[in-house]
C-alpha cells in the first residue's frame, strides 16, 4: 500500500469513528431502540464507490469493532458486526446490478443493517417479539438511508476529485 492509500484509509476509519461518536451525542428522537441517523455510514458508502465492495466491508467491520470497543460493549460489537455484514452484502450486490442510485442502495443497506441486528436479538432473546420492531425499523431505515445516501451522492464527486488529484493550496 502506498502512503497515500494508508492515509486515506486512516482518514476513512477516523472519520467513521468521529461521526459515530457525534451521533451518539445526539438525543434519541424515538422510543424505539435501534433508530439512528447513520452518519458514519457516509464513510462506508464513499468507500464502496471509491474502493469497491471488499474495501467497504473491511471499513464497515473495522467501524463496528472499533466503535464497540470505544463506545459500546462486547454485545454491541456482535450486533453491529452482524448488521454491517448483511448491510454491506446487500449494498455490494445492488451496486453490481448498476440499476439503483446511491440513495436507494444506502436505504436498502440501512434496512438490512436493522434486519441483521434484529436477527441477532431474536437469537439472543429467543422471542419473536423483537420482530415487532421491524416495520418501524424498515421505514426509518429507508428514510435515514435515503438521506445519508443523498449526502454521499452529493459529496462523492468532490471527494473523488480530491483523492485523485489532491488539494491545491
Amino acid at each position: 500500500m502506498s502512503i497515500k492509500n494508508i492515509s486515506i484509509w486512516g482518514i476513512l476509519i477516523s472519520l467513521s469513528l468521529v461521526l459515530g461518536f457525534l451521533e451518539s451525542l445526539l438525543p434519541s428522537f424515538s422510543s424505539v431502540p435501534g433508530i439512528k441517523i447513520g452518519l458514519s455510514n457516509l464513510t462506508v458508502l464513499i468507500c464502496l464507490y471509491l474502493y469497491g465492495g471488499a474495501g467497504a466491508l473491511v471499513l464497515s467491520l473495522a467501524k463496528a469493532v472499533l466503535t464497540g470497543f470505544l463506545f459500546g460493549s462486547a454485545s454491541s460489537i456482535i450486533y453491529s458486526v452482524c448488521g454491517a455484514v448483511l448491510s454491506c452484502i446487500a449494498m455490494i450486490l445492488l451496486k453490481k446490478i448498476k440499476v439503483f442510485h446511491l440513495p436507494v442502495i444506502s436505504g436498502v443497506g440501512a434496512v438490512m443493517h436493522n434486519v441483521g441486528q434484529l436477527l441477532v436479538a431474536y437469537l439472543v432473546i429467543g422471542s419473536a417479539g423483537v420482530l415487532y420492531y421491524l416495520p418501524v425499523l424498515i421505514i426509518t431505515g429507508l428514510i435515514m438511508g435515503f438521506v445519508i445516501g443523498g449526502i454521499a451522492a452529493l459529496s462523492l464527486p468532490s471527494i473523488s476529485k480530491i483523492i485523485n488529484k489532491g488539494i491545491k493550496l
